[in-house]
Parts: C-alpha cells; structure tokens; sequence
C-alpha cells in the first residue's frame, strides 16, 4: 500500500518528527511505501485566497497550480497519514489551511442543498497526535471525543474517507516512559497499516 504522510510541525527534530520517523519505519518494515508532505519544510501557504473560490465557480480543475499538486499527491496514495501535534484541542493551523484549500469543492467532495457526497477514493486515514497535556484533563472535559467528531466525522467522513483511527498520545512533554511507550505504538500503527473492518477513533494505547 502507498500511504501519503501529511507532517505538520514546524520542528523536524521534534518529538512530533520521531513519532512519524517511528511509524515510516513500521511502514517499511510492513511492505508498505510512503511519500511525505513536510507543509512547514515545503512552505505551504495555508491562507485561502480569492483564487480558491475557483472550485465554486469554475471548478477544481482551474484551482492554483499548487492546490493541484498537493491534490496529484493525494491521488498517487492509496491511503493517507496524518502527523501533527494537538495545539489547542485541534491540529495546527497550518494543516487547518492545508485541508480548506486542497480539499475542495468538486475533487474532495460535492454538495448540493440536497445532499453531499464524499469524492476521495482513500482506503484508510491514521491520525497520530502527539499531545502535552494529561490524559485526565481529555477525559474531564470530552476534548479526545470532540477532535473525534470534527476531525473522523466531519471532516474525513464528509470526504469519503469511512475507515479512521485517531491516536492521540497525550503527556509526552514531561513523561519520558510514555514517550518511548508512543514510539513503539507509532511503529507498529505502520508495521499493522492496512484497512480494517472496523472503524478505530481513538488508540488504546493512548489512555484516553
């Protein structure tokens, strides 16, 4: 399987980096093949333009000839990654802005008044999310279940993209063990890639 791995963290070194170096090595050593997008490394620009509003006017074809390659990188995978660390109960606004302008209009998705309908062919999308804050504040205040719902359902879902897992890794700022613990999950979340017949939201190794 191919698997196009979208990196969001403007560090490369950091730990949001090792946990994706971890899952490329799973990859490999699974048979899989992976190709990264690096947004903050390639400089994406995430700020929608006027420019963008081509896909509701003239359609996605006459979208920025750099949407169009992020959208032909999407398309060579069968499957996609996303890396990126929990800011602010969500992921960064730079992968926010990548989403609004690649993901548009009449090549991720249609919609009429009536009744939208998801267009991405994707086997599966993972989602590993490095945290700082403890498992205990998650759980008291549904932040795990409310990223589930905007970033599974409403996002991925609303796509076409059914098969999720959402592995959110939290406390890794001061808790060395469980930051080993992750990288050994990251790894074998690559090593195990392939569709599966149940939808995962959250890991379990995740603790929350």
């Amino acid at each position: 399987m191919r698997v196009l791995t979208v990196f969001c963290h403007p560090n490369r070194q950091s730990y949001t980096g090792a946990c994706m170096d971890a899952f490329h090595a799973g990859l490999e050593d699974g048979g899989h093949e992976w190709e990264m997008a690096d947004l903050y490394a390639e400089g994406f620009d995430p700020v929608f333009k006027s420019v963008d509003f081509a896909q509701f006017t003239s359609g996605p074809q006459d979208m920025p000839e750099e949407i169009l390659r992020e959208q032909a990188r999407i398309t060579r995978a069968d499957a996609v990654a996303f890396v990126f660390p929990v800011w602010w109960w969500s992921f960064p606004a730079m992968l926010k802005g990548w989403f609004e302008r690649v993901w548009c209009c009449g090549w991720a998705y249609d919609f009429t008044i009536e009744r939208s309908t998801g267009r991405l062919g994707l086997s599966k999308a993972v989602m590993i999310c490095p945290g700082g804050t403890a498992v205990g504040t998650y759980r008291r205040y549904g932040y795990h279940e409310s990223m589930r719902r905007t970033m599974d359902a409403g996002l991925m879902g609303y796509c076409g993209v059914d098969d999720v897992e959402m592995h959110i890794f939290p406390a890794v700022d001061d808790n060395a063990s469980a930051r080993k613990e992750y990288l050994e999950v990251a790894y074998k979340i690559g090593q195990n890639f392939s569709p599966s017949d149940e939808v995962i939201t959250l890991s379990s190794h995740s603790r929350v």
